[in-house]
């Protein structure tokens, strides 16, 4: 287990005060894995990534169970993260909830490293995408970093990677703090969109041409993307 508030590969000192206050509660749905055809995609870009559950055709069973996480006996077990930024290369290991509450430095700590790489502008991540990461480690057995794609966007680094693409929301999660792009260079793909499904939570985005698993503490969903 790693120590309290070990932050490694970083040199930073503290942001300010983080807002890390109660997290909001999501549908916990359980999806399959079927996925919807590619032309509903394209008439998603100005929703929030994805479609809501609703919108799916019929799933069809997963083949086979995923591990569960470790229990955390009264939510009071410490959880940790391995954030590695591939356009800043500052990587990140830290305990960042102990003792039944979230540790500020190292909330703020992540926050910068998931910061708009083009714009310099830092946001106070969601807390329970955190957690959402944390558990898809322990589901998947991985012993490496997150390899983070995309973290915070800005309004403006938001608006013009829309302008470019169909596949990127006019309002995405992104902007709100709720949402990143990643893998995990010791997992396949395809295995780690398993198990973000597996966990009921948000929307997981599955882009198998640009090698990355989209996570989000929005509403239940699922979709498949280039």
């Amino acid at each position: 287990m790693i120590e309290r508030r070990k932050l490694l590969g970083l040199g930073l000192g503290v942001l300010g005060a983080s807002a890390v206050g109660p997290m909001a509660a999501f549908a916990q749905s359980k999806l399959g894995f079927s996925d919807p055809i590619a032309d509903l995609l394209q008439r998603q870009s100005d929703l929030p990534e994805g479609m809501a559950d609703d919108a799916l055709p019929a799933a069809a069973p997963a083949a086979a169970p995923i591990a569960q996480p470790v229990s955390r006996a009264a939510g009071h077990q410490p959880r940790w993260l391995k954030l590695h930024n591939i356009h800043t290369q500052e990587k990140i290991e830290a305990v960042y909830f102990e003792k039944g509450e979230y540790v500020p430095d190292a909330v703020q700590a992540l926050d910068k490293v998931l910061r708009d790489y083009r714009t310099g502008d830092v946001y106070s991540m969601h807390p329970e995408l955190f957690d959402t990461l944390s558990d898809l480690h322990q589901k998947t057995g991985s012993k490496s970093h997150f390899q983070v794609i995309s973290g915070y966007r800005s309004p403006r680094t938001n608006a013009m990677l829309h302008e470019r693409s169909g596949q990127v929301a006019k309002r995405s999660l992104h902007m709100d703090g709720k949402a990143m792009d990643v893998y995990l260079e010791d997992v396949a793909l395809d295995r780690l969109r398993a198990a973000a499904l597996d966990l009921g939570r948000g929307g997981v985005g599955y882009y198998p041409v640009s090698n990355f698993v989209h996570v989000d503490v929005g509403p239940v969903r699922r979709w498949v993307g280039s």
